[in-house]
């Protein structure tokens, strides 16, 4: 049978108009969460002039590139008066935790910085407080913990146990030792202690430089221990007891307006927003194009996932077990 010439043209020209509005349907969505976003900020004071900008170390401490790079952009804007760094960590790696000491650094030779340990700023956690220029502390704080630990599980007995031994050809003996898949050499031992002696000893410079301890209080406060913060205040470790009050207060006399509002930066998440994600996946979907939708969904998912290694050597407070 034929086919109509007319109808098949007016199929193709209906397809062409369909596509057209799903394609404008499109930008018209995305124009519109720009507007969003764009009031959004402007409400949140994003625009505005003059503040004092706070952020916020919590959890175990890594590389982070989205942290530094926004502690760089504080650091280089001029309508940042002064910057506030809420701790709540236990630490984290030695690199991850120079990383972040560096960051901070860069910015205090710019601007006022002061450290407010709200739970805990152990370890790692007390380098970044010792980056900034004075450190406010609860009495209760969990503060200290001034070391450097690597650990590793040797599972050398329960693989003879289960009758399993691992071969392992090097180029030379300290290759890739300790690995804790067979026993570990005194040598191997030897070296990695002097890696850990090497990182211990640019913690207790760091301490001594910033706080001004002497030889014996260095000592004192060096010896793996964490303090509460009423001890930490008589050790030198922090400056004043007190919250983000007292923080602002130091500020205040060093001219920066307790008027100023106080903003609160985040790091963007790594790899990609996931709200944004699933809005352009549902905008995408509204105009037919359904794959790229499933791809903008499963890049969300994966960007909601925490990821954090904890490679090498750690500066991280652990409780004493029983």
């Amino acid at each position: 049978m034929p086919l109509d010439t007319d109808a098949v043209l007016d199929r193709r020209q209906l397809r062409r108009k369909l596509t057209f509005w799903r394609v404008a349907a499109g930008l018209v969505a995305i124009a519109g969460l720009a507007a969003v976003g764009f009031f959004g900020a402007r409400s949140a004071g994003y625009f505005s002039a003059r503040h004092v900008a706070r952020i916020e170390v919590k959890g175990l401490i890594t590389q982070n590139d989205e942290m530094r790079r926004m502690i760089e952009a504080i650091g280089r804007d001029d309508n940042v008066r002064a910057l506030v760094v809420n701790i709540d960590s236990p630490g984290g790696t030695v690199a991850g935790s120079e990383a972040l000491y560096r960051a901070l650094r860069e910015v205090a030779a710019k601007k006022p910085t002061v450290a407010v340990v709200d739970g805990m700023a152990a370890s790692g956690g007390y380098i970044a407080a010792i980056a900034t220029d004075h450190i406010v502390s609860r009495e209760t704080s969990i503060t200290g913990s001034i070391g450097v630990i690597v650990q590793f599980p040797n599972v050398v007995q329960l693989l003879q146990n289960v009758g399993v031994k691992v071969e392992a050809v090097r180029s030379t003996p300290l290759k890739a030792t300790p690995s804790g898949l067979e026993p570990t050499s005194p040598e191997a031992l030897a070296a990695l202690r002097e890696i850990v002696t090497d990182s211990y000893q640019w913690f207790q410079r760091l301490v001594k430089e910033r706080r001004g301890l002497d030889d014996e209080q260095l000592r004192l406060a060096s010896d793996g221990r964490a303090f509460s913060g009423v001890r930490a205040r008589q050790m030198r470790l922090i400056d004043t007891i007190g919250g983000e009050p007292e923080a602002r207060g130091w500020l205040a006399d060093r001219g920066v307006s307790r008027d100023l509002a106080i903003r609160t930066y985040r790091p963007a998440r790594r790899g990609s927003l996931p709200f944004v994600n699933a809005v352009a996946a549902a905008v995408v979907d509204a105009v037919g194009l359904s794959d790229l939708g499933e791809r903008l969904r499963a890049s969300a998912i994966v960007a909601g996932i925490e990821r954090s290694a904890l490679d090498g050597l750690l500066v991280v407070w652990q409780p004493p077990t029983p």
